[in-house]
């Protein structure tokens, strides 16, 4: 993770003018208490398993529009916060009010029914892996998306939280484990497959 060259820290960034930020270059920015955080470059890997859930997704029936990447939500934080999750999977609502907008899901907007985080580099960027297990799981609760998925291909395991109150519980799966998900009834798929793409 790379702090972006921005606005001093006594200075955060607002959201609008994160909203506006354009360096010229392709790379992807989250706002984090107010500072430019440069994401990590996605592995084709990761980019090829939030495809293949959305194909798994449009499979149970779940309308297009309401799968989507490169979309923002706004979370709770100690400053302004905006994260880009892999996957969204929007309710009619959230899918509305994004569409809406245009560049974000604000704090009072509708909440999406999932959000996905593709884990990059947990075996060597403990920073990276810290920010989708612990910073992102608490945000994401607080914001009070029903369901949130961390997929580690490195660590070989899929993680499925589900929101109970103001907190997730955790399960994890490895192997031939089927995933289980409260929200996702008709989900036929494994861990492995998950983690491979379908591959």
């Amino acid at each position: 993770m790379t702090i972006a060259k921005s606005k001093p820290l006594d200075q955060p960034m607002t959201l609008e003018a994160y909203l506006d930020y354009n360096d010229g270059t392709d790379t992807r920015y989250e706002l984090v208490d107010g500072v430019l955080v440069e994401m990590p470059t996605e592995s084709p890997l990761n980019n090829t398993i939030a495809l293949f859930l959305i194909s798994t997704f449009l499979s149970l029936g779940i309308p297009y529009y309401c799968l989507a990447t490169h979309h923002q939500i706004q979370v709770q934080s100690v400053k302004t916060t905006a994260r880009e999750p892999d996957l969204i999977l929007h309710t009619e609502a959230s899918a509305a009010a994004i569409l809406e907008d245009g560049k974000l899901l604000r704090l009072d907007q509708p909440a999406p029914q999932l959000v996905v985080e593709v884990v990059s580099s947990s075996d060597t960027d403990k920073t990276s892996r810290d920010r989708d297990y612990i910073e992102k799981r608490q945000e994401y609760a607080q914001r009070g998306i029903p369901e949130y998925w961390i997929i580690d291909p490195i660590a070989a395991e899929v993680w499925i939280l589900s929101l109970a109150g103001e907190t997730y519980q955790a399960q994890r799966f490895v192997g031939p484990d089927p995933l289980l998900s409260k929200h996702f009834k008709g989900l036929d798929l494994t861990a492995d497959r998950l983690l491979k793409a379908g591959l």
